[in-house]
């Protein structure tokens, strides 16, 4: 009899005690649910594929426009540095002999809003033999393909930018073509390409060995023709709100683009100590250290830039009396006052939260291998208060 009670009691606990696959499964589910959430923020579906970089460098010029715009961690300088949200750039497909060009445009999406494009061609140096020309500029013209057949005739094309360029210089040029990408994005089939046509003032045609542009064929990756687009995907900053009425009384801190996750018993329990230092002396409102590592997150394989930045986060009490250097708003202060005099039951002492929030932005390769750089709003606590 005694035996079978030990047995019974055995089973009991063993039925009553989650096991190690079922912890192992809610745990998985936890990271799947926070990795979908992430990509949320990240304005993504599903991240990029991870790219066998070795040879695969980003263009100079989006490098370039990544270090204005953002220091060392990614955080933006100046938002009004960039024009939109997003800059993509696009490699040639084409890689003719002739000053011809194809951009695939198949990852922008038809809900951003283009602002500016813009086609950057590497102007090379004459060759030798042909540095006495006696023509000094040249007419570089950029036109819209729209019929293949004709496009050597006025009525297979449209003209899209055109101005002067000096016979003997060398670098970039850069030429609008903004009407064209609108129209391709409204029509994806109507996308036949570029035709650069170079011309004497006297309207004729100039010897391509005069006036010759880097294709993705014959020279360096760092030449090779690039549309580079200017969008704004729509997103916009999240405000701190005030609870609405009808709501739980407790103030709330930044409205995040997401629900919040339901957290484990243990992260719960945790959370009850987190104005306390490890002394046990109540710890006042302040910003302290939160590194997000994208390589921990499995994201090193496409981001290109930063490799992490600090997000921060906000941790300590807001006790009675608030000081100036918590940067209460007066709400905080009116309610610490009812908390501290228990003028109305269930009044919680004011919160320790984001009162600056400033933007990120990440360059990154996408599933088609062009760079891409995109601001996000509100990714890093710049200053906490109790709120």
């Amino acid at each position: 009899m005694l035996r079978a009670v030990i047995w019974i009691s055995v089973m009991g606990l063993a039925l009553c005690r989650p096991s190690e696959n079922h912890l192992e499964t809610e745990s998985g589910e936890v990271r799947s649910e926070a990795m979908r959430r992430l990509l949320e923020v990240f304005g993504m579906e599903d991240p990029p594929a991870a790219l066998a970089r070795g040879h695969k460098q980003p263009p100079q010029y989006m490098l370039d426009l990544y270090n204005t715009i953002a220091d060392v961690d990614g955080v933006t300088k100046d938002p009004t540095l960039l024009e939109g949200n997003t800059v993509r750039s696009f490699f040639d497909k084409l890689h003719s002999d002739q000053i011809e060009f194809l951009f695939n445009m198949s990852t922008v999406a038809k809900s951003e809003k283009i602002l500016t494009a813009e086609l950057h061609l590497f102007k090379l140096r004459p060759q030798a033999s042909l540095t006495f020309n006696t023509h000094h500029f040249c007419q570089v013209s950029v036109y819209q393909v729209l019929d293949s057949s004709k496009k050597n005739v006025s009525q297979g094309k449209k003209l899209l930018s055109s101005r002067l360029v000096p016979i003997h210089s060398s670098g970039w040029e850069v030429f609008t073509i903004t009407q064209a990408v609108r129209s391709w994005m409204s029509d994806e089939g109507s996308n036949l390409g570029l035709l650069v046509s170079v011309r004497t003032l006297a309207g004729l045609q100039m010897d391509l060995k005069t006036v010759r542009f880097a294709s993705g064929r014959n020279h360096h990756h760092s030449k090779q023709p690039m549309l580079v687009l200017f969008t704004d995907d729509g997103r916009r900053a999240a405000s701190l709100e005030i609870t609405p009425k009808g709501s739980d009384d407790s103030p709330v801190g930044p409205s995040l683009p997401f629900p919040s996750l339901s957290l484990p018993a243990a992260a719960r329990r945790s959370a009850r100590s987190i104005d306390y230092d490890e002394s046990g002396e109540k710890m006042p409102c302040q910003r302290l250290p939160l590194y997000v590592d994208f390589e921990e997150i499995g994201w090193s394989g496409w981001i290109v830039s930063p490799r992490g930045y600090n997000a921060y986060h906000c941790k300590g009490s807001c006790p009675f009396p608030l000081g100036q250097n918590m940067r209460p708003t007066n709400h905080a202060t009116v309610q610490s006052i009812i908390n501290a005099l228990k003028l109305t039951k269930g009044i919680k002492t004011p919160c320790c939260v984001p009162d600056k929030l400033f933007s990120i932005n990440l360059l990154y390769f996408d599933d088609d291998e062009n760079v891409v750089l995109k601001q996000y709003d509100d990714m890093v606590a710049g200053s906490c208060g109790c709120h």
